[in-house]
């Protein structure tokens, strides 16, 4: 990728310094007005910086690292943190008004929300192995306290399932992660260098590939579990379900993506070394499970956050299954379905979170007629929902398309349970969205304030992409599709 101009420093430690400064301040400040609007403005302040990622220099050093591939990943989690932020501030006037979340629970709230962002943004700049498990462990742990925050019984048991299932994978993960210092040991000597991923890059045709294989095994395992990949993705129904919708809108859009990035720089460690098993199989039978599970679970639902919960499943595993297919289109495909997916899904709870507020429930079987009680809202789920089921024009079409000829292309005998899965998650989610948006209304409360802008600009953009992708784009995804292999 060419870069045009260059910033005089690294902007990363600014990238990490501001959420950090934020989480401190919004654990001070009592008034929720306030809170929600310094929790906007320095979530936008964050995605300005990352946005001079864009003109800063590709520097490596002990422990932070800004290339290509994690500029992709931080100004999307970023702009998704920004938007949510937004969203979140409406959301959560309501609950503060219904008596379900106290002002405490909203300092707290407010607060977590920002060492979630900076715990994300971390993973994704570290250069070193073991900061970036600490990074997803505290990301992780974040998210488990904000899942419980309306303590009820139910948010109590998604919140322990998460911390359950979640520690098993960063335990896998710490695992794998303590294998590649090993295997680097020998030929890096003792030290933190062991742990420095461009380092591990350098001399990772000299590694031990039997014992790097081991590695990659537990590391797929371990950091497949925060990304929903079957069959150890049970915690994220539960956790979509019970915890507030800003929340499952930030483990759908960005922590998702955080953890499939750890993977893709584990794959790149053992595509360097060509003695090592191949990692595309791995990932391609975990995408290609997920994605079939998903598609069949989708049709037994009747919760509407379980039921976008496992659409993020379904998504991830074709995620999966691209950059496991590899090859120029392919990761192509998969970038930009993370992208979309990113985008498309935030958007879908954000009217989802607000469609459950006006409904009194998140029961699919209480949510009919949306169109014609809340127009707004109603027709913006339905056009987010033709999104991400891959209708024409929205990106996620495009994104689809590339990834199922690439892979009759390569992989025919994989195609047609990709295409077979594809089109049994279409067919769920259209069978759904008739109920929610068309028909008599159901009862509901008209009384909430929702906020629409975050849901339009996303919509906006994800029908945008898939009529047009402006040429600079399309040339740093080739570029970063390149550096995937």
């Amino acid at each position: 990728m060419t870069v045009l101009a260059t910033l005089p420093f690294n902007p990363a430690p600014v990238i990490l310094a501001i959420p950090a400064v934020a989480a401190v301040l919004l654990a001070l400040i009592p008034s929720y007005r306030v809170s929600a609007a310094l929790n906007v403005g320095a979530c936008a302040l964050t995605f300005l910086t990352a946005l001079s990622l864009l003109v800063a220099p590709r520097v490596a050093g002990p422990f932070l690292i800004v290339d290509d591939l994690n500029i992709v990943f931080v100004v999307l989690n970023t702009f998704v943190a920004l938007t949510t932020s937004v969203f979140s501030a409406s959301y959560i006037a309501h609950e503060l008004e219904t008596g379900r979340l106290t002002p405490l629970h909203l300092r707290f709230y407010h607060a977590m929300y920002q060492v979630l962002l900076a715990a994300m943004t971390l993973a994704l700049v570290s250069n070193n192995l073991g900061v970036m498990w600490v990074a997803i462990e505290v990301a992780t742990l974040t998210t488990v306290l904000m899942v419980g925050l309306y303590r009820t019984e139910a948010a109590i048991e998604a919140a322990w399932k998460y911390f359950m299932l979640g520690s098993v994978g960063i335990a896998l993960a710490l695992f794998g992660t303590i294998l590649v210092y090993m295997v680097a040991q020998p030929v890096v000597g003792e030290g933190p260098d062991g742990m420095v991923w461009s380092v591990l890059m350098q001399h990772a045709r000299n590694f031990d590939p039997a014992l790097l294989n081991v590695a990659f095994v537990f590391l797929l395992l371990g950091y497949g579990t925060k990304v929903g990949l079957a069959p150890l993705h049970a915690w994220l129904p539960d956790a979509h379900s019970e915890g507030p919708t800003p929340i499952s809108a930030v483990l759908s859009g960005l922590m998702l993506n955080v953890a499939l990035y750890a993977v893709l720089r584990f794959k790149l460690l053992l595509a360097a070394h060509p003695g090592t098993l191949a990692p595309g199989p791995l990932m391609m039978a975990m995408g290609l499970a997920s994605l079939l599970l998903a598609a069949f679970m989708l049709y037994r639902r009747r919760d509407i956050k379980r039921l976008f919960a496992y659409s993020s499943i379904e998504h991830m595993g074709l995620i999966a299954f691209a950059f496991g297919l590899g090859g120029p289109v392919a990761n192509f495909a998969g970038l930009l379905h993370m992208t979309m997916h990113s985008l498309t899904k935030s958007a879908i709870f954000f009217a989802v979170g607000h469609v459950c507020q006006v409904k009194g429930t998140q029961k699919l079987s209480d949510i009919r007629g949306l169109t014609t009680s809340h127009p707004a809202l109603g027709w913006g789920l339905v056009v987010a929902v033709a999104a991400i089921a891959g209708l024409p024009p929205a990106g996620v079409f495009m994104s689809e398309f590339l990834l199922v000829t690439s892979a009759f292309a390569h992989r025919p005998w994989l195609a047609l349970p990709l295409v077979a899965g594809l089109l049994l998650a279409f067919g769920a989610l259209m069978l759904k969205l008739s109920g929610i948006a068309f028909g008599a209304p159901s009862p509901g409360n008209d009384k909430v304030k929702a906020s629409h802008l975050p849901m339009t600009v996303h919509l906006a953009l994800v029908l945008a992409a898939g009529l047009y992708l402006p040429p600079p784009l399309v040339a740093w995804f080739r570029h970063v599709a390149g550096l995937l292999g």
